[in-house]
Parts: structure tokens; sequence; C-alpha cells
């Protein structure tokens, strides 16, 4: 029997069947059967967080303690059921969909310890006799929109500290992956948070999400996702004096120098471009290579590349998943294409591939001879295809790194203090990795880009009170 998912709306599961969940590794394997809400249904999800709203946040802080640290700990001990049915969904490996549930729980683990460490100022004023506070207070209903790419990670990252700062949600995921989106909220309901604090509302983005932006009762919205829906966001949010957040596309460049340890630098582009099958919006899309090492950089990265294993998301020994759907394979193939007609070479890799069972496969690509003025090289591509660009020397390769419309993250891999040291403070991007993958970040820490990456307050760490949070000044005379 099919397994059959429903939202939570005001504390209640509703809805029929909308849509099908299927295995990219295995097109014949569905993964459940999803309700999709409808414009009715997302008023109500909202209408119910409007209302719940004042209780929640004024609720006491060990209240929001008790769910969100129930909710990590039930995570954690379901991280390999919890991995494994990601990976069945994305397509992304195993171990990645496990890796991915673990950072989850730490999510939640982080904010419910954020929930007791909500402070404030106590300032004089300039009047005699007056003092002032000043406090952080929750901001309201907040929208969450997320994607499809890390689909437990980056609605915790958002639901987390949305509820610890007292903010109710409706959160609308991704339709490619809804399974991990439905379990974190079902977590989340059992761990006991009070009826309409969290509404899941699965469907059609033109429908669900465009009844978030439309409603005035939404005091704040966060996106992860295409840069033209981000507009929309954007565009939709000031009409209503809203908050919005988001967080949108890159192309990260990983700089590699000549004096680079070669093998470091190999295993960051290998890591940074082609795991998580080159889908993550930190990828490292363009390899900036200086033309001292370029050739034998190009060589060891190719030989890397030869001994990848492309496979099944759930088989052991499987190093790159499948794309995520027959979409997301066309476009990979369409851009392929345009490299090749734009001159580069396409020195690896870009063919599908049949596996055991029917699944969207792709082996990683590799374009040599581009440049960096290229459409390979400045639109998004979100899949496993990488190019490298030759350059003169590091200043050739700073400025090549920062032409970009985008700046999330660039990393730079040199053994030279002096140019780890001017990349970090010169890089027009929001994270700058030395002798790392552009991709990979830590939890408890600040995340966002600059340019048509990101806009608004950072997510994750403390930083995320920035977003979550509205500051309040109170004046008091005590006679």
């Amino acid at each position: 029997m099919t397994l059959f998912r429903k939202n939570l709306i005001d504390g209640e599961w509703l809805g029929e069947a909308g849509s099908r969940n299927i295995n990219p590794s295995n097109t014949g394997d569905v993964v459940g059967e999803y309700a999709s809400a409808g414009p009715e249904q997302a008023k109500q999800a909202i209408a119910a967080a409007k209302a719940a709203f004042p209780a929640w946040s004024r609720s006491a802080p060990l209240a929001r303690h008790a769910v969100l640290k129930k909710a990590s700990d039930e995570i954690m001990a379901r991280k390999d059921e919890i991995g494994r049915n990601l990976a069945r969904e994305e397509g992304k490996t195993l171990a990645e969909g496990i890796g991915e549930t673990i950072r989850a729980a730490q999510l939640f683990d982080f904010f419910a310890g954020e929930t007791l460490r909500l402070s404030g100022e106590l300032v004089p004023s300039v009047r005699p006799g007056v003092g002032v506070e000043i406090t952080r207070e929750a901001v309201g209903v907040v929208g969450i929109i997320t994607p499809w790419n890390f689909p437990i990670a980056i609605p915790a990252w958002k639901i987390a500290p949305a509820l610890a700062y007292g903010n109710t949600i409706v959160f609308k995921p991704a339709e490619l992956v809804p399974e991990s989106a439905w379990t974190i909220v079902d977590i989340l309901h059992r761990a006991g948070l009070p009826k309409g604090v969290l509404n899941l509302v699965m469907g059609k983005g033109s429908v669900v999400g465009q009844a978030m932006l439309d409603s005035p009762d939404v005091n704040a919205i966060t996106f992860t996702g295409s840069v033209g829906t981000g507009k929309r966001v954007a565009a939709a949010s000031v009409e209503h004096m809203r908050k919005f957040q988001l967080e949108m596309g890159g192309k990260n460049p990983l700089v590699v120098l000549d004096d680079a340890d070669l093998a470091v630098a190999v295993d960051c582009a290998i890591n940074g471009a082609y795991f998580s099958t080159g889908q993550r919006c930190t990828a490292s899309s363009r390899l900036v290579v200086t033309e001292g090492i370029h050739d034998r950089f190009v060589a060891a990265l190719k030989e890397r590349m030869e001994k990848l294993v492309v496979g099944d998301a759930l088989d052991a020994r499987t190093q790159i998943g499948p794309v995520v759907d027959a979409t997301q394979l066309k476009q990979d193939e369409d851009y392929i294409a345009i490299g090749r007609n734009e001159g580069a070479e396409l020195a690896f890799g870009g063919e599908r591939l049949d596996g055991a069972t029917p699944g969207f496969y792709l082996t990683p690509a590799l374009f040599t001879g581009a440049t960096n003025a290229m459409r390979i090289s400045r639109e998004e591509i979100f899949g496993p295809v990488a190019n490298v660009i030759r350059v003169k020397d590091y200043d050739e390769a700073l400025a090549v790194a920062n032409d970009t419309p985008f700046g999330l993250t660039s990393g730079i891999c040199t053994s030279s203090l002096k140019h780890a040291t001017h990349f970090k403070r010169n890089s027009e991007a929001g994270m700058v990795m030395v002798n790392l993958p552009t991709a990979g970040v830590d939890f408890h820490v600040p995340f966002g880009g600059r340019k048509g990456s990101s806009y608004g307050p950072r997510e994750q760490g403390r930083y995320a009170t920035e977003f979550y949070t509205t500051v309040k000044t109170a004046y008091t005379f005590a006679g």
C-alpha cells in the first residue's frame, strides 16, 4: 500500500492525495503520495498561525526549549532511517543523507539553547530618572519556503530559530522532497507544539506560495530557491511592508594558485563541484587555476573523476547519486551543449548513464578552456558540471573570481599566507574558504552571501535573531 501524508493545519492532519514522490535512483519506486493544498487551505494555515501567535510568542523559554530539544533528540535517534528516506527521495548518497539529518538535529539542539540565551540591554537615558530597556520580540507569522536540494537541513535552519524566538509558522516545502519536510513537522508536532504554531502546507508554489505572498497576515518570509522566484518574493513583500530574507543562487569560484598543495586542491574541487551531485548553491562551479599548476591540476582532477562511482543513492559504494529529476537532468545536458557550442572543451564526463534501475544518472562533467564570459561561467547550472578557467597569476584569479553577479561563497587553495589573507579580505563573497571546499559550512555560524546570492539578515547561528525578532525600546520614568 502506498504511503500517504497529509498537511498539518491548526493541529489537524488534512488533505487529499495530490502528488507522487518518485525516487530519482529508481523511477519505478514511489516514495509516497502527498496532499496538495489549495488556496483555501493555505489561508486557513495562515489564520491558524496568526491565532496561535499571541500565546506562543509569550510562552516561557523553557517550554520552547523542551519542544526543540525533544525534536533534536528524536531526529538524532532516527538519523539512519530519516537519512535513508532523504537519500531515497532527493538522490544524494546515503552518507550525505545521514549527515544532513545529523545537521538538522544539531540545528534544533543549538536553537533549543538559544531560547535560554535571549538577552537585552539596560542603558541609562540622557534624561534624569529615566531608564531604557532594549529587548527583542518575535516578528509574528513567518512564511517558510524551502528548496529540494537540502530537504531537512534548510527547513531545520529556518524552523528552529523561528520557533525558538516565539514566531508561528506556515511552511511550504519543495514538491520534489515532501517526505523529509513531513517527517520534521510530524516530529515537532508530537514534541508538544500547540496547535497552529507550525502549519505544513505542501503543494504548488504557484498556489500555496502565492497565497503566502498575497496575505497581509504573513509578517515575514524566508525563502531559499531561484533568483527569479526570490525577486517575486521581494516585490510582494515590499507591497505588504513585511520582512523578507532571500537565499538564491551561486556561481562560486575555487581559486587554485601555483603554490597550492595539489592533492588538497583536487580534493577541494571534487568535493565542492561534484558531491551532492553538484546540486548545492555553494558548489564550486568555476575552477580558476593559475597557469603554472593548470596542466597538473587538470590531469590529477580527471584521474580522480575517473574513479568516482555514480549510482543508486542507497548503495554504500556510490559517491555521486542521480540528478534529482528529469527536468534538472535536461537542464544539465542543455548547459553541457551550451558549453561545447561556446568553445569550451568537454574534457571529461557529461554523459547519461544506465543504472541497474531506471534513474537520472549523469557522469560528472569537466570543461577546460573556458572563459569567464561564457554562459557556463555566468549562469548557475545546479548540477555536476564545472569548468576550468586558466589565469596568469593571483591578481587575475581574484579579478575573475569576483567577476560574477553572485557572491555566496568562494575558495582558494594556496600555501601563501599573504595570498590567503588578501583573498579573505578582498573576495566579494559572504563566505570564504582557504584550502577547504566551497561547499560545507558549520551550523552555528552565519550563512549567506552578497550581490545576487542573498538579501537580508544572515541565516544560522546567533545572527538568526536579526531576522526572526524585532527590536523594542522601552522607557520608564521612576518618578
